[in-house]
């Protein structure tokens, strides 16, 4: 008689613990209250608008008479064009990087919009020096070491190479809500 007790008493422990132990979530599990709908946009222009309108939306000072996101638009565009179809070709300079960035039609238009400027974003960094120079379908970007014999910010720069100096600056973010907003701009094609 004791042991049927003894079994009922562990199967009903047993059926009273096993949930608790079901419940727990393995580290690499997902959260178990996962957002309904999807967050991310989908595609990254779309996305990089979107926060702009909210931020417009949410400043009572927006002045949307002078908004202009299809310029903004205009921009990502060409920012696409030049990370994603541009050719770069980079030679090693004294203290850093020269690259040849060259492109075709839209490509091309863009490569004169977007680095001309970038560099002298880059040049008033106090980590490098930056230039550009013309040259038939695109530019040279060279862009070197403040100063030029500091080996590691010149192994920095080769690393970056051209996609990861265009991402240098931290301006891109104040520059497109400026733009959307419709503020002139000085030195930028858009």
């Amino acid at each position: 008689m004791w042991r049927a007790a003894l079994a009922i008493a562990l199967a009903v422990a047993g059926t009273v613990a096993a949930p608790t132990v079901f419940a727990q979530h393995h580290p690499a599990a997902p959260p178990a209250m996962a957002p309904a709908t999807p967050t991310l946009p989908g595609q990254d222009a779309f996305g990089a608008i979107a926060e702009i309108v909210r931020i417009l939306e949410a400043d009572p000072a927006t002045d949307w008479s002078k908004v202009d996101l299809e310029r903004l638009r205009q921009h990502l565009i060409d920012m696409n064009e030049v990370m994603l179809r541009a050719v770069v070709a980079p030679s090693p300079v004294p203290g850093g990087l020269a690259m040849e960035i060259t492109g075709t039609g839209r490509t091309e238009q863009a490569i004169r919009a977007m680095v001309v400027p970038h560099a002298a974003e880059l040049d008033h960094m106090p980590s490098f020096t930056a230039r550009t120079e013309a040259l038939p379908g695109g530019v040279r970007l060279i862009v070197v070491a403040r100063p030029p014999d500091d080996a590691r910010l010149v192994a920095r720069i080769r690393g970056l190479g051209f996609a990861g100096l265009m991402t240098e600056g931290a301006h891109h973010q104040a520059h497109h809500l400026a733009m959307a907003r419709g503020e002139a701009l000085q030195g930028h094609g858009h």
